[in-house]
């Protein structure tokens, strides 16, 4: 039996049900293999003071319970204390002292055989130290953000390489984000490329005239997901619209982008074909995507989109930069367009999507190979691997 610690600050809670919804689905892949039991750490980030806590913004993260059952997965909730502006640099030590009474009192009940880290900072600094402490092997996740955002913040870059160098082995969710992380000094000999999965009973074609109908919506739609920030390029979008004058749009995320974007809609004139949907529970995007003729998501940067394979999957093609994994799954029209990050080059690829569409069964071939099974299996391998591994004499 192979018996994981799952490491991660990106996982759902009551408060943010869509949180980190990927790692939490890789994770069940993970527990349902017959060799492995899974106990999950998902450490909240909160300020140092009781009083602070008090704040709307951490009241609710404050108040979840230490240890719950999550969807089936023994979830421990601790809390490290973070510092506004400054609290980046030292998150990863702030973290791991914040994990040592946790993890101490978890070893004596189960003694874990790896430490499995879903993302990269302040995740895997952390977990590299635990790593040496308790004297098991340590994988370490990228994402996306975790090295293209995180990696570029003084006085955290060296603290990533340094973790990527000590791992025992690291995971990409693309090609493209592994070539960074070589480019930034990581052992490529140490990154394997492990792609995302989709649920395909739940993200699949359905009729788009009646997904269409459920939603209200006639003629083109355009959906984008994601959160609600520059990063997303939301706003992008909405100009774009501007110039294909038939089509509706939905945006569904939160973030602190909101009222700017709100503003950016009404400035435009576009209120009647424009709507902010807010956070929708992972279990209505089916819906909303199927429905939809195209998904675009202008980002500046990604690893791997899971919203780009679950569009696909649900027939539905894609206008995506070209960053990350695009190329990965935007190999040929029936997938989509990879577009320069202008209103300009995003309304053109929408265009020429609704231009000369393909089937819904031809799209969906783009996202056939991803599957939280397939996931699972090969996360499954690597961790197996990275134990055998340290187990062996020298």
């Amino acid at each position: 039996m192979l018996r994981v610690l799952t490491l991660s600050t990106l996982f759902p809670d009551h408060t943010r049900p869509g949180f980190g919804g990927f790692v939490e689905r890789q994770t069940r892949a993970l527990a349902a293999h017959p060799d492995v039991e899974v106990k999950v750490v998902a450490p909240l980030a909160m300020p140092p003071t009781a009083l602070a806590r008090r704040h709307p913004a951490y009241r609710a993260l404050a108040a979840l319970p230490l240890r719950e059952e999550w969807d089936g997965l023994d979830v421990r909730r601790p809390s490290f204390p973070a510092l506004p502006l400054i609290g980046g640099r030292i998150n990863p030590w702030s973290l791991w002292w914040g994990l040592l009474p946790v993890l101490d009192a978890l070893r004596e009940e189960f003694a874990f055989d790896v430490i499995d880290t879903q993302f990269f900072y302040p995740d895997g600094p952390a977990a590299v130290r635990l790593g040496r402490r308790y004297g098991v092997p340590v994988s370490i996740k990228a994402r996306g953000s975790d090295i293209h955002l995180w990696g570029h913040m003084p006085g955290c870059r060296g603290k990533i390489v340094a973790a990527g160098q000590a791992a025992d082995g690291m995971l990409a969710v693309s090609a493209a984000l592994r070539e960074d992380m070589i480019a930034m000094g990581l052992p490529g000999d140490r990154i394997s490329v492990h792609h995302t999965g989709v649920d395909q009973a739940m993200f699949r074609i359905q009729d788009r005239v009646t997904a269409k109908a459920r939603l209200g919506v006639e003629g083109p739609l355009v959906v984008t997901v994601g959160n609600l920030i520059p990063l997303k390029g939301q706003a992008l979008v909405i100009e774009a619209l501007r110039a294909l004058p038939d089509v509706s749009l939905f945006i569904a995320g939160r973030g602190p982008d909101r009222d700017a974007l709100g503003a950016q809609i009404t400035a435009c004139g576009l209120q009647d074909r424009v709507r902010l949907l807010g956070a929708l529970p992972h279990a209505q995007l089916p819906g909303l995507l199927a429905a939809a003729d195209v998904m675009a998501l202008p980002s500046a940067s990604e690893g791997l989109a899971n919203v780009w394979v679950e569009a696909l999957a649900c027939g539905t093609p894609i206008v995506i930069t070209d960053v990350g994994g695009a190329r990965e799954l935007v190999d040929g029209p029936a997938a989509g367009r990879l577009v320069e990050r202008t209103p300009e080059a995003v309304a053109a690829g929408i265009a020429a999507v609704l231009g000369n569409p393909a089937s819904q069964a031809e799209v969906a071939e783009a996202a056939r190979g991803f599957t939280w099974k397939r996931n699972g299996d090969a996360l499954y391998a690597h961790l197996k691997q990275l134990v055998e591994r340290r187990r062996q004499p020298g």
